[in-house]
């Protein structure tokens, strides 16, 4: 990773985005087709709101990309880039092409990542159908794992019982997602080591279909169990807190969730609404 990067990476963390991006632009007027220099511009602009600038950079790192790996890291920040602006169509569009570099590859397991990410950001964005539908392409492509293990079948599973489940609440099917909510708890119930590792994931979807189901007295419970530094819940949490009449902790929550500097599905949900809640 270029010194560049490095730096700039830092200030990111820092909240001094304009400075990092300054660092960028400096160096990509001594190497411009450094790919992981243009790929960093790229997120810097998309965490300061600026999706069709940064999407300039990423177009530019997969252009540059002198290895199929490099070229699939570049669509999939190309991919994350779209997600900022709540676009599910681009973003699966790009998440396809990196999921065909891992089909090239034969790494099922990244298959099924890639699709979720897809998925992610769907669901985030209100498109339930291609959510459902990038859900089941991840399920199925994580299964093919050759020589796939309990642990990891079972992980597949509760993922997509645990989506399953929270396109159910978000469409109002109170039945239908109780049958998945029990599903993924009857998984974990039987793995004690899984039910280690997703320890955060079940109360986070416990309070998500909560909240859809309007107990939010419920859903702020469960999320309080969650991961408090996921921006994804720190937002969720916020919207609890509003329709439970407390502004003042709603605002704390969109105030923590607006800092994040990660280029993923839950920061790309949480930054730019945070930034909104917070006018």
């Amino acid at each position: 990773m270029p010194q560049a990067v490095r730096q700039g990476q830092q200030l990111a963390r820092e909240g001094k985005l304009d400075e990092a991006l300054a660092i960028y632009r400096e160096e990509l007027q001594k190497s411009p087709n450094s790919v992981p220099v243009n790929n960093a511009a790229g997120v810097v602009l998309d965490l300061l709101g600026k999706g069709a600038e940064a999407r300039k950079y990423f177009a530019k790192a997969i252009e540059s990309a002198t290895t199929p790996q490099a070229k699939a890291n570049a669509e999939r920040a190309m991919a994350m880039s779209y997600a900022f602006e709540s676009d599910c169509a681009n973003t699966a569009k790009y998440e396809q092409m990196v999921f065909d570099y891992y089909v090239s590859t034969k790494d099922a397991y990244q298959q099924g990542e890639m699709a979720d990410e897809a998925a992610r950001v769907c669901i985030d964005s209100g498109d339930l159908d291609a959510a459902y539908k990038w859900y089941r392409i991840g399920y199925d492509a994580g299964l093919k794992e050759p020589g796939i293990k309990p642990d990891r079948a079972d992980l597949w599973n509760f993922r997509w019982e645990h989506a399953q489940a929270r396109i159910a609440a978000r469409r109002g099917n109170k039945a239908e997602t109780q049958k998945h909510v029990a599903a993924a708890k009857a998984i974990l119930d039987k793995d004690p080591e899984m039910a280690k590792q997703q320890a955060v994931f079940y109360p986070y979807l416990v309070g998500y279909v909560a909240f859809y189901g309007g107990d939010y007295k419920t859903a702020l419970e469960e999320l309080q169990k969650a991961n408090q530094n996921d921006p994804f819940i720190q937002c969720l949490m916020g919207q609890t807190y509003e329709k439970l009449g407390d502004k003042a902790h709603a605002m704390e929550c969109y105030r923590k969730a607006v800092t994040t500097t990660a280029h993923n599905p839950p920061a790309a949900f949480a930054r730019p609404f945070a930034r909104k809640k917070l006018g």
